[in-house]
């Protein structure tokens, strides 16, 4: 395969780091990490009015209609920026779950707002920690209301839609699980914000207490429907650990260069230039898979599935992995409150478990590659 992005896509990417380093600096960043507010409101109204949250919705639902191709490239600089906003649950989880699976009526009515920013989506899957399973659903929806509770719910709290997986039958089967809209405004709707290692990605846990629930797509075909969002995210989500990965190892390269030591450069001395080294062969193996998962995802190729978890593992990977040894380049500085680098530390962990873990995501791969082969 022979990929690469255009130089419109470029242009865009070009475009969205210059807007998000003006308006996402490390300064705006830790003041919703020391709890001034649980997002950044003027970041996510801006971003929604540069069109960069619908870039991938089709024009008639109030999107720019450009696709998943332009989209990689704005979550990659999301992650290079750390942007403390719910793009990730509302974009890559809400928005592309009533995309794929909503009739045209719910488009119209919901895709504008997730759009524009005016209204926050997120997914409501899990329901303890773990990893994505239908035996771990036990929310359940009768006669048009649900009752369960979802926990941990990524961006819960401030999120004005949830999409839910619930089970319209007793069964346990798998094909007993649907999708549902719930207004989270709404009756019946009980939030309690947790503690989170990433307090710039806030966590929830929902109750739902015989709330109105809205059915999205096909009943019994919600888990088939939740596997191809997750391919989906983990995708984008890749590309937004790319770019976190991508500024750590910048930072430590720009530090190795300044800081001297014995009169020289730390980063005239091997150990430094190695550990430099293996961040950036992480990184550049993370790009490559992840521009893999790219074409996967904007040509529908039936690789997608496999190509979305090997960009998942090796994003995840090389994220935890630059983040990591940034820290250790800038020596004891890099533990304290003022450098930046547990701010990438912190994300990278973050995302690591927001889809599943990685080991979720190497069973995945495996498995996949196995039903392929025997097919």
């Amino acid at each position: 395969m022979n990929f690469d992005f255009s130089e419109q896509q470029k242009q865009l990417r070009d475009e969205a780091r210059r807007y998000l380093a003006e308006h996402s600096s490390p300064k705006a960043v830790r003041a919703v990490l020391d709890g001034a507010a649980p997002f950044d409101r003027a970041l996510w109204k801006g971003l929604g009015g540069m069109g960069f949250l619908g870039v991938a919705v089709p024009e008639e639902f109030g999107g720019a209609g450009a696709g998943h191709l332009e989209l990689c490239v704005i979550a990659e600089e999301m992650g290079r920026a750390l942007a403390p906003v719910p793009f990730s649950s509302s974009i890559y989880l809400a928005t592309e779950a009533i995309m794929l699976a909503g009739d045209d009526d719910q488009k119209r009515r919901l895709l504008p707002g997730l759009a524009s920013g005016q209204t926050i989506g997120t997914l409501a899957l899990f329901e303890r920690p773990g990893n994505p399973s239908p035996r771990a659903i036990a929310a359940t929806v009768a006669g048009g209301v649900l009752s369960g509770t979802k926990v941990p719910v990524a961006d819960g709290a401030i999120a004005d839609l949830a999409v839910v997986a619930a089970r319209s039958g007793s069964g346990g089967r798998d094909t007993d699980i649907s999708l549902y809209i719930v207004d989270l405004a709404g009756k019946g709707v009980t939030r309690k914000t947790l503690a989170n290692l990433d307090p710039t990605r806030e966590q929830a846990e929902i109750v739902f207490q015989d709330c109105p629930a809205e059915l999205l797509g096909p009943a019994g075909e919600g888990w088939s429907i939740l596997t191809r969002v997750l391919d989906r995210a983990a995708v984008l989500m890749a590309f937004e650990q790319v770019g976190g990965a991508d500024r750590a190892l910048e930072m430590g390269r720009d530090y190795a260069l300044d800081r001297i030591a014995f009169g020289r450069p730390i980063g005239s001395f091997q150990a430094v230039k190695h550990m430099l080294a293996d961040m950036y062969v992480s990184a550049t193996l993370a790009r490559s898979n992840a521009y893999y998962g790219a074409w996967a995802l904007s040509t529908d190729a039936a690789e997608l599935p496999e190509a979305a978890a090997t960009a998942r593992i090796s994003a995840t990977q090389a994220f935890q992995h630059c983040a990591k040894n940034n820290i250790q380049v800038h020596g004891g500085m890099g533990f304290t409150w003022e450098f930046d680098c547990h701010l990438y530390y912190r994300r990278a962990n973050a995302l690591a478990l927001s889809l599943g873990s990685l080991s979720y995501w190497e069973d995945q791969l495996i498995d996949r590659l196995r039903s392929r082969n025997a097919a």
